[in-house]
């Protein structure tokens, strides 16, 4: 009997863990963790490993508990999209109290830790969790501004490194800020025009006044663009103590051009598969240029 009630409580738990992980959207949190990084690893001097760990475990609850408050507020939408009805929270087997607890628990223990490093580093890390949750989930149904409000705590983590390392906000952790702010419109339009349908069913604008049409690609090309010149514009010195080599350039610029040019191809087709090409370039995009950005600054 004993036996029976210890495999139950283990499957118990590993269950309780596997919609714990959905709930606060694991592989979303680890790559804005990555984000971090980058960032601290670009303005840090001298590289402090407890500083690291703290950024990244503090990042990660930061980011946890957006998107755990998220799902409680979007429990009844996510319950009519193939892509979320299965999560813990349309499905029943999570209860809404438990999902709030969950994510005030990571709200206090992401901002104490990040406050542990610096307050700058706390502050920002609380904007972004309030932007995320009272400003641009309930948006989502109201306006495709949405995106431009979500573009501004999607851009914080970049940017957040930077903070942690100097305690400074300055041009530098601005540019960083930029950056991420102007890739998300490609990356999330791209997103947008794949679960069209499915967002419309739950009444979200995800699209540029929320038509799938050729004037949504336009913008996706023009922030493309300004996401690219932006990308590179450290290598004219611009921007404080953050700048390139001009090969480091070129790479992006290369790395910008694949983005860009199957956001062309979206134009000309207007086909799922050249926005599914455009949406996955995108991540490599942005995981690309944080890891070029750090290996050029450790050849300076």
């Amino acid at each position: 009997m004993s036996a029976i009630s210890s495999i139950e409580k283990k499957s118990s738990l590993k269950s309780f863990l596997t919609d714990l992980k959905q709930l606060t959207k694991v592989g979303l949190s680890l790559s804005v963790v990555f984000s971090s990084v980058a960032g601290y690893l670009l303005a840090a001097d001298i590289v402090s490993l407890n500083i690291l760990v703290i950024l990244s475990i503090g990042g990660f609850f930061m980011v946890g508990a957006s998107n755990a408050f998220n799902q409680v507020i979007e429990k009844q939408t996510d319950a009519l999209m193939k892509r979320t009805m299965n999560r813990p929270l349309p499905t029943g087997r999570m209860h809404v109290n438990t999902a709030l607890t969950i994510a005030i628990i990571f709200t206090i223990a992401g901002i104490g830790l990040l406050y542990s490093i610096n307050a700058k580093t706390a502050l920002f890390g609380a904007i972004s969790i309030f932007l995320y949750t009272s400003a641009y989930t309930p948006l989502k149904s109201v306006t495709p501004l949405a995106v431009f409000v979500g573009a501004i705590p999607g851009a914080i983590p970049f940017m957040l490194g930077w903070v942690a390392a100097t305690g400074q906000f300055g041009i530098e952790a601005g540019f960083l800020f930029l950056i991420q702010f102007f890739w998300q419109f490609p990356h999330f339009w791209a997103i947008g025009w794949l679960q069209f349908e499915e967002y419309k069913k739950a009444g979200f604008n995800m699209l540029p006044m929320n038509t799938k049409d050729k004037g949504a690609i336009k913008q996706i090309i023009f922030y493309t663009i300004v996401m690219i010149l932006v990308s590179i514009a450290p290598v004219l010195k611009v921007t404080g103590t953050f700048y390139i080599y001009p090969l480091t350039a070129v790479i992006i610029a290369l790395a910008g051009f694949v983005m860009l040019y199957y956001a062309v191809q979206l134009y000309k087709t207007m086909s799922n598969t050249e926005a599914r090409k455009l949406m996955l370039s995108s991540v490599l995009y942005i995981t690309l240029v944080q890891i070029i950005y750090v290996v050029d600054k450790f050849l300076h």
